[in-house]
């Protein structure tokens, strides 16, 4: 189900993207409608702060942070992006791939310091496996995040949002 909503709405972004810079009045306030929205998620996780990443939904908003994890509404979500404040230094970098009125996908990077032995015991387990071989005493990894995003809005907020993504430990 999930994959099969988020599929239409790709279907639907490839069908509708601008084909030039001219496009009509409803492409651009659509394409202000998803930087928007990548403003405030980069600001919320740059910021580790879950009411900011909270006030991009709607009250009933869907945030996938794998295909197979939903949070729903607000609580969840905050609950969720208080992890967020186990990273430090957080620098996030995104592109706008494609817009409609309805929704849009954006390519995001992000690169954080882990700041607790908790957060890499998350990613570890995240993994799979335990990439990073580390010694009691050994510095916490810096980790670099890759992935896409694709949202679906409702009257200028998020109704839903699904992020696919992988990361790993930054080279030394």
């Amino acid at each position: 189900m999930i994959f099969y909503t988020f599929y239409s709405v790709i279907l639907q972004l490839v069908e509708n993207f601008p084909s030039n810079q001219s496009g009509t009045e409803q492409q651009r306030s659509s394409i202000v409608n998803i930087n928007r929205f990548m403003q405030g998620y980069k600001a919320a996780w740059e910021q580790r702060d879950e009411s900011m990443f909270c006030a991009l939904f709607t009250s009933h908003g869907e945030y996938h942070n794998t295909p197979f994890n939903v949070q729903r509404g607000h609580a969840q979500l905050a609950e969720y992006w208080r992890r967020v404040k186990l990273q430090e230094e957080v620098r996030v970098k995104y592109e706008v791939l494609a817009s409609t009125p309805q929704g849009g996908i954006a390519h995001w990077h992000v690169t954080y310091q882990v700041a607790s032995e908790e957060l890499f015991q998350i990613w570890a387990k995240s993994t799979g496996t335990n990439l990073v071989a580390r010694k009691p005493g050994d510095p916490l990894p810096r980790m670099v995040l890759d992935g896409v995003l694709i949202a679906e809005f409702e009257d200028n907020l998020c109704s839903k949002c699904g992020i696919w993504w992988h990361s790993i430990p930054q080279a030394s």
